[in-house]
């Protein structure tokens, strides 16, 4: 169980590699496109402001297609064999799937209780998936049909079949299989998904009407929900709907900045709504002490490789407010800590809410400077002198709290590894000696590397699986008392080695995906002995 938790765990890194810098140019983009920030060069009609909003689109692909980014990304680290074909099968199966959705809700869509004929967005529950009209099931939809589909692929994919119905084997025979059991599948999420998104929707009145506990649960939800995809329903009806303000709190705030712009009330007094668009403060504040934690916690001989990992991935939640990078990271290794990180989240927007702190707060630093501190921090300085002191207090509290919990349980966040290191140190030229001259398939380092680590590892024959995560080559191995000592991985260059059983962690860097290809082509090699 424990190295099919650990498959998963590097599988969902395959996808999540790829927000920082989207992120980042998201982020960047809206700055440049800011006239408040950037002047008159920002003109919409201009130029300039065509430039970066073309970029802008472009950086958006991965965050709005996170449903088709995990479907193909999961089988490159779950099959067990042909990945590419797996991604394949897993991408026309999970389009298929849709289909069959969008087919259901067209001819019975009130028997499931959905109005298929609203627009997609908001509270209808509906979405666009590659030009189909379908049911949100976010991430939950994604990862639940890339699990299937890469179930069938071990299963199926190499099944012989008679000669006269070859043409229906591999990747052919698997999307076949999916295809029949997409439909009771299809079925099934008509029936039990609307009542899901349902229940989510009813919790409207009773967020709106319980003040500063109402905050507290919304911005609760709205982070404990982000993996299922559920989130949008909690935050979708009041920052873009009429939960609280017509047209949401994202269109009623800028535009009646003029009138929040006076010393004679407060901007809770004015407009109390804003309670609801706090849910931003965990992006910078939280984030921050989340990502000093993970980086005080991880071994003296990682902190450098975790720096790079956290360093994009924090500024891409404080510039730009998107916080999968960072989130992600911990969120399938550790759960219990992103429960953690929504309880902290609830709590810091409640707190500044009790002390007065509203207005449009959802997103990065770029958005709460344009929206909110330059237009209004002349009139409203206390209340956002305020705002930073208890948002780096909490800072604080993430940092010490996300410490302690990482510390006491143990948990896998990026640069921690198992202590016990062999005493003495082999140079490579050692290795050789003693193990004699690696064979190279080619005369590129990472190969060189694969190939040692091959040797390390006791041998073709004794590696079941091979997969990674961001760092770490993960290895299942018959026999765990094969490998060599951990000064032998390290003289090949890795920072490390996580023995539990026969489930392997080889710590090897960021370079790490092209490691894994160059020891699976090793291992399908024929004229590598083990």
């Amino acid at each position: 169980m424990k190295e099919k938790i650990q498959r998963f765990g590097a599988a969902m890194f395959v996808p999540v590699l790829l927000f920082a810098f989207a992120g980042i140019t998201v982020g960047l983009s809206i700055l440049f496109m800011n006239q408040d920030i950037i002047g008159s060069i920002a003109n919409p009609n201009g130029i300039w402001y065509k430039f970066w909003f073309i970029v802008q689109e472009g950086a958006w692909t991965v965050f709005r297609q996170l449903p088709l980014l995990f479907v193909v990304g999961l089988p490159i680290a779950l099959s067990k064999k042909a990945s590419a074909r797996a991604c394949l099968e897993a991408l026309v199966t999970y389009l298929t799937f849709n289909y069959f959705v969008s087919a259901m809700l067209t001819l019975w869509g009130p028997s499931f209780g959905v109005d298929f004929s609203a627009n997609v967005g908001g509270t209808s529950g509906l979405t666009m998936i590659a030009g189909i009209k379908t049911l949100d099931t976010g991430m939950i939809g994604a990862i639940l049909i890339a699990g299937i589909v890469v179930y069938l692929h071990n299963q199926f994919f190499e099944k012989r079949l008679p000669d006269y119905l070859g043409i229906f084997q591999g990747s052919s025979f698997v999307v076949m299989i999916g295809f029949f059991v997409m439909l009771p599948v299809a079925l099934a999420t008509c029936f039990i998904w609307p009542k899901v998104q349902g229940a989510i929707a009813s919790l409207q009145v009773l967020l709106t009407s319980s003040g500063v506990i109402g905050v507290w649960l919304y911005t609760f939800l709205e982070r404990i929900l982000i993996p299922t995809g559920l989130h949008h329903f909690v935050y979708g009806p009041f920052i873009f709907g009429p939960a609280v303000v017509e047209n949401g709190i994202a269109a009623y705030w800028p535009q009646h900045l003029s009138e929040f712009a006076t010393t004679a009330h407060s901007l809770k007094e004015m407009f109390p709504a804003g309670g609801f668009a706090l849910h931003g403060h965990s992006k910078i504040f939280g984030c921050l002490g989340i990502a000093l934690a993970m980086y005080v916690t991880a071994r003296p001989d990682k902190k450098k490789i975790t720096a790079g990992l956290l360093i994009p991935a924090t500024l891409t939640a404080m510039v730009a407010g998107i916080t999968e990078p960072l989130e992600f990271t911990f969120l399938f290794i550790a759960p219990a800590l992103f429960a953690l990180h929504a309880v902290l989240a609830a709590t810091l927007a409640a707190t500044e809410f009790a002390f007065g702190v509203v207005g449009n707060f959802g997103g990065g630093l770029i958005e709460w400077a344009a929206q909110n501190w330059l237009p209004l921090f002349k009139y409203h300085a206390g209340t956002y002198i305020a705002q930073i002191i208890i948002g780096f207090s909490f800072t604080a509290i993430y940092f010490f709290v996300f410490r302690y919990a990482i510390l006491k349980f143990n948990f896998a966040t990026p640069g921690r590894e198992v202590e016990g290191e062999e005493t003495k140190l082999y140079t490579k030229a050692d290795y050789k000696n003693k193990k004699g001259a690696i064979v190279q398939s080619n005369s590129s380092s990472q190969n060189n590397q694969a190939m040692a680590f091959l040797e390390a590892l006791g041998g073709s024959e004794n590696i079941v699986d091979v997969t990674n995560c961001a760092t770490r080559l993960r290895v299942s191995v018959k026999d765990g008392d094969k490998l060599l000592a951990d000064s032998v991985f390290k003289a090949a260059g890795a920072h490390g080695v996580v023995r539990n059983g026969t489930a392997i962690q080889v710590i090897v860097g960021l370079s790490v995906p092209q490691v894994r290809d160059d020891l699976e082509n090793l291992l399908n090699d024929p004229t590598i002995s083990a």
